[in-house]
């Protein structure tokens, strides 16, 4: 089996003004959808960032991966240093940490491959990563403080405002109502301190049972963080990235009982070993888009399990492959020691045959099928594919968005 050509297709999908403390949602997301096809005919399928850096990536590698053996993910590897060996970062320039381009095309592709792989011998992608150790993957709730949609021409609006702590537990109530989450996640640092402290005492008062985090995004000091952590004992089941790097997280970890999780101070595998060397950060979010695909995340886990630290999974904007990917590697993950982040329930639209999958008591199941066992709807594609075009939104940029909503906002982190 080699590969005969690589289609890349930019899509935007809908979203609403989601809040954090850099800015807000842009009134569509972007993600990249990834064809990979074959001499024998068989299709692989990936799905990654659709912004500017990460599509001109795909774009200059793609060229170089005719002939290409997709079992051979090294020759993978090769070829991408070889053509991306100065490509950078591909995150925009008010995001909070980066991710190497080589690292975001390798993971895409990757996960191309190992679709491949399992469609050529009939098995699912977890078995390729040796073996599950679940059947299905329980998620917890993301929630949001949020702004009411300005304009609904490029798609529609989810519940209004939510700007206030009891707007937030309402937001709570239709998560569970509608997804049957059991665990709790709030993206943080957009409302004072002491507003988000009284936001995740009401929503254990609405929650008793509900495991509780919150993620500011890096938008506190350490002291304002010990403040929080003091106000919240027994209240978090662990505290995501409150401050901005390295330093400050080792600070306060040396502080503090409170486990702290981070997807932005460690993103690359040498930096794993730092924080475990300092006792930075307890947990590490992993992430089949930018940790060197799946094979990589589960490098993670063991890495993880050998120095004694937790595994959790970040997730950003997505759609149905890359929720393929995500459950196939929570299932080969046996450290996965939370309820996985996720987006889905805010997004209104899908590319896969079948469209938006259901949960079922916060959870899903692993697919069963050969390789990611999904299958694009191409309609939906180029429905996506034509709003992509339409929007004219080709990058990132929450800050700017903000100032949509609050002319005078100054993105400033830490912000408290």
């Amino acid at each position: 089996m080699r590969v005969t050509n690589v289609r890349v297709t930019p899509v935007a999908v809908p979203d609403v003004p989601l809040a954090n403390t850099k800015g807000v949602h842009q009134s569509v997301f972007l993600r990249s959808v990834i064809e990979m096809e074959t001499d024998i005919g068989l299709v692989g399928l990936g799905e990654t960032y659709g912004a500017a850096r990460t599509l001109a990536a795909l774009r200059r590698a793609v060229p170089r991966l005719d002939g290409l053996d997709p079992w051979n993910l090294r020759d993978l590897r090769r070829r991408l240093e070889a053509v991306l060996p100065d490509a950078g970062g591909v995150n925009a320039p008010t995001a909070l940490a980066d991710h190497k381009a080589v690292d975001v095309v390798y993971s895409a592709l990757e996960m191309a491959c190992l679709d491949l792989q399992g469609k050529q011998i009939g098995r699912p992608v977890h078995d390729l990563l040796g073996g599950a150790v679940r059947d299905r993957v329980s998620f917890g709730g993301y929630l949001f403080f949020k702004f009411a949609k300005q304009d609904l021409t490029l798609g529609p609006d989810i519940l209004g405002e939510v700007m206030t702590p009891d707007a937030l537990v309402d937001e709570a109530r239709w998560m569970v109502a509608d997804h049957g989450f059991r665990s709790l996640k709030l993206k943080g640092g957009v409302l004072e301190p002491d507003l988000e402290i009284e936001t995740m005492l009401k929503l254990r008062e609405a929650f008793p049972d509900h495991p509780l985090r919150i993620d500011p995004m890096g938008a506190w000091t350490v002291p304002t963080a010990l403040r929080v952590i003091d106000r919240l004992s027994g209240v978090l089941e662990y505290l995501e990235d409150p401050c901005r790097g390295m330093d400050a997280m080792a600070e306060l970890s040396a502080q503090t009982d409170m486990p702290l999780a981070t997807n932005l101070v460690v993103v690359e595998f040498e930096e794993v070993i730092e924080a475990a060397r300092r006792d930075a950060v307890q947990i590490v979010l992993s992430d089949p888009h930018y940790w060197r695909g799946p094979t990589g995340c589960i490098h993670l886990g063991e890495i993880c399990r050998a120095s004694g630290m937790k595994v959790a999974m970040h997730s950003n904007s997505h759609l149905g492959v890359s929720l393929a990917a995500m459950l196939h590697v929570a299932a080969a993950t046996p450290n996965l020691n939370y309820d996985c982040d996720t987006h889905y329930p805010w997004t209104t639209r899908d590319i896969v045959v079948g469209g938006q999958r259901a949960f079922e008591g916060g959870a899903l199941s692993v697919p069963s099928g050969p390789g990611l066992g999904v299958e694009l709807d191409h309609d939906a594609v180029a429905d996506l594919h034509a709003l992509y075009n339409r929007a004219m939104v080709a990058d990132r940029d929450d800050t700017n968005e903000m100032l949509k909503y609050l002319p005078d906002f100054v993105r400033k982190v830490p912000r408290w």
